[in-house]
């Protein structure tokens, strides 16, 4: 271990955020650039969205029915039950809906994004790339990073629906709301700029998603076991840097965005 290990334990975590950060600002700058690879973009459009469109949808429909019922279980308790369906269908939109998109973005897309990189990496098929003058960032990482941010935003749209829907259903028919008051609070509280922060967390969470998982299928440990614990820590990365970005960009929604009506 070098003297400045010793010193500084924290070091090479530092040092892998910055190559991080580093890595995210060269996609970035390769967004422009051309040729753009249009036919590696929609293969993994489709791939993404193939292997987590059903999952999403499975899981949007419990997280909007234990919203519902929860939700609606409190307000029976205050007295408040006719703003079941704004406090319902905000908590999905805003917060459930890009949550659930990048989880399941980062557990299915960004693993096998990550796999496939970290395959070529140990194979040298991306050191053959710079040597023949190909970029890497801009050939194989933009495509599946715009692929990954651009599935977020349909899928936060998709989840939205299908939670509001199953919130709906659940309230009405399991806790004996009103279907009448259940969508005039809805209408009394909820504001446009609910639905842009909520797609603006899923574009962000994609293109978050997309880079971690880059990252480390550029930067495997050696070996095939180092593609396995590559995944892992893309995934596990991924989900801690969400959690943080969410409370930011809600915390500045909040702050920024008066609630409707004052």
């Amino acid at each position: 271990m070098s003297t400045g290990q010793a010193r500084f334990p924290g070091a090479g975590g530092l040092r892998e955020t910055g190559r991080l950060f580093a890595l995210g600002l060269d996609i970035v700058r390769a967004f422009p650039s051309r040729p753009f690879q249009i036919r590696e973009f929609i293969q993994q459009c489709w791939f993404i969205a193939s292997v987590t469109i059903l999952p999403t949808a499975l899981v949007s429909i419990p997280f909007g029915a234990v919203i519902a019922l929860q939700l609606g279980s409190l307000t029976r308790q205050i007295g408040a039950q006719s703003f079941t369906g704004a406090a319902s269908v905000l908590a999905i939109i805003q917060q459930a809906s890009p949550i659930v998109t990048a989880l399941l973005i980062a557990g299915a897309g960004g693993s096998a994004i990550c796999a496939d990189l970290g395959s070529r990496k140990i194979r040298d098929e991306i050191d053959a790339m710079e040597v023949l003058g190909v970029s890497p960032i801009q050939r194989l990482v933009v495509p599946r990073v715009l692929a990954a941010m651009l599935v977020s935003v349909l899928l936060n749209g998709m989840v939205s629906v299908v939670g509001v829907v199953g919130g709906y259903t659940f309230n009405v028919i399991m806790q004996g709301g009103t279907p009448g008051a259940y969508m005039a609070s809805f209408n009394a509280l909820a504001q446009l700029p609910d639905l842009w922060i909520s797609e603006l967390k899923a574009l962000i969470f994609g293109f978050l998603a997309g880079v971690v998982a880059a990252y480390r299928g550029l930067n495997p440990p050696p070996g095939p076991k180092g593609v396995g614990d590559a995944v892992n820590q893309s995934v596990v990365i991924t989900f801690l840097l969400l959690f943080a970005v969410n409370f930011i960009l809600t915390t500045l929604y909040l702050q920024l965005v008066p609630p409707k009506g004052m």
